[in-house]
Parts: structure tokens; sequence; C-alpha cells
């Protein structure tokens, strides 16, 4: 009988131990989660583009695939580009890694591969510190196919043919 309930009584202690950790941890998440959240609502910075949209239009095969999208922080606070990601491995995106000063402006460079054919629509993901959702950037656009060669192999018709014995 005694066996039994010292039992009962470590496996009741265990229990509630593993619990109390469950509760403490969920608790300090729940504290981290507000103070994070307490610190990206206290940044005022702003990322305000002139067109979140660069259409190349027509462009030959192999042309200058550069081009940039331009933003000003118009917050009180400066503004820090954490990432930024193009969709594809066609899409290249460089961006500023020092932090914008308020009332500065920025640039976000795109450089998409001119050696693949047809129409495109591809996007850059920013995450900043102005807002804890991405900035979708767009670039669009259709690449035109290479020049066909305008020589055409022509067969030598000169000499014997070779004789098969």
């Amino acid at each position: 009988m005694m066996k039994k309930t010292l039992l009962i009584l470590v496996i009741f202690t265990a229990i509630n131990t593993a619990f109390a950790q469950r509760v403490v941890n969920s608790n300090q998440k729940q504290q981290t989660t507000q103070s994070d959240t307490q610190k990206s609502e206290d940044v005022n910075a702003t990322i305000d583009f002139e067109s979140k949209v660069v259409d190349y239009g027509v462009i030959e095969n192999k042309s200058d695939g550069a081009r940039k999208f331009v933003f000003t922080n118009n917050g009180t606070d400066p503004l820090v580009i954490k990432t930024a990601k193009g969709s594809c491995g066609c899409t290249v995106p460089t961006w500023p890694k020092d932090p914008i000063a308020p009332g500065e402006s920025g640039e976000i460079g795109v450089k998409y591969d001119t050696k693949r054919t047809g129409k495109f629509t591809k996007t850059i993901t920013l995450t900043t510190n102005a807002d804890r959702k991405p900035v979708i950037l767009t670039i669009k656009g259709s690449v035109n196919p290479p020049p066909k060669d305008t020589q055409t192999l022509q067969k030598k018709n000169s000499g014997a043919p070779l004789e098969k014995k």
C-alpha cells in the first residue's frame, strides 16, 4: 500500500512539474511576442514608393535588364530594409544596407535576366522596420526572341564525293 501511494505521489509530482514548465514557457513566449510587437509599433519609419511597378515594355533579348524603384522615408525614424528577395533566380534585387534617415530617398535596384524570352511578371519582397507586412514590388514586360541568323549555311558542292569500297 505504501509503495502504491509513493508511486502515485512521484507520478503526480512529475506531471505537475512538466505542466508548470509549459506554462512558464508559454508565458515567456507571450511576453516576447508582446515586446516585439511594441518595438515594431514604436518605430515610425515609412517606405513610400514613386511606383511599386516597373514595366520594362518590350525589350530585346540580352539587353540591359537593370531597373530601379525609388522610395522615400517620410517617417520620423530611420528606415531599415532588412531583406529583399526576388521571386525567382532571374530577378536579382539590390538595396541599401544602411538605415535611410527621415526625409531621405533611396533605391531598390533590380536586374532581370533578359536571356529568357517571352512575357514575364516577377516580384520582389521587402522586409523593413516600417511595417510587419512585407512590401511587394513588381516588374513586368516582354523579351523578344533572339534575332534569327540571316545567313544560312550552304553545302559545299565542290570536289568529288567519297567513294565506297
